[in-house]
């Protein structure tokens, strides 16, 4: 599973954060940007805090075609024409705010979103697994 989003610094942070520790093993996950911020929005940081999610270590990536092609989900968020698309693999866009720039009170909502789309991607790729916890 790929997560990526414009620079590595929220959204897809966000979600490989929430897949990571929803999945545990049963899902290999990374993440990634098209233009890679120096580190990890700290309002994101702080929200996945309140979570009970540390993300505080993470540092943003640079998107490389190696990591398209070692994964057979592939989720953008903003950036899908950055995104080199190969046959076989199950692409997503997920339409949610960017939350650069944004405070605590901003990202809490996206958050949540991000956290909701992701139960319902485990239950889609784990069927018959219930959601986890």
């Amino acid at each position: 599973m790929l997560f990526v989003c414009v620079h590595n610094a929220g959204r897809s942070q966000m979600a490989a954060a929430f897949l990571t520790h929803l999945a545990g093993e049963r899902i290999s996950v990374r993440s990634a940007g098209s233009a890679p911020a120096d580190q990890v929005n700290p309002s994101v940081v702080e929200a996945m805090r309140e979570a009970g999610i540390d993300i505080s270590a993470e540092l943003p990536k640079v998107l490389t075609t190696e990591a398209v092609q070692a994964s057979d989900v592939v989720i953008t968020m903003g950036c899908g024409d950055a995104c080199p698309i190969f046959p076989g693999k199950r692409y997503e866009d997920w339409k949610l705010d960017d939350p650069a720039g944004q405070g605590i009170a901003a990202v809490r909502p996206i958050r949540d979103e991000i956290e909701t789309r992701v139960r319902a991607l485990i239950h889609d790729l784990l069927p018959g697994t219930g959601e986890p916890a």
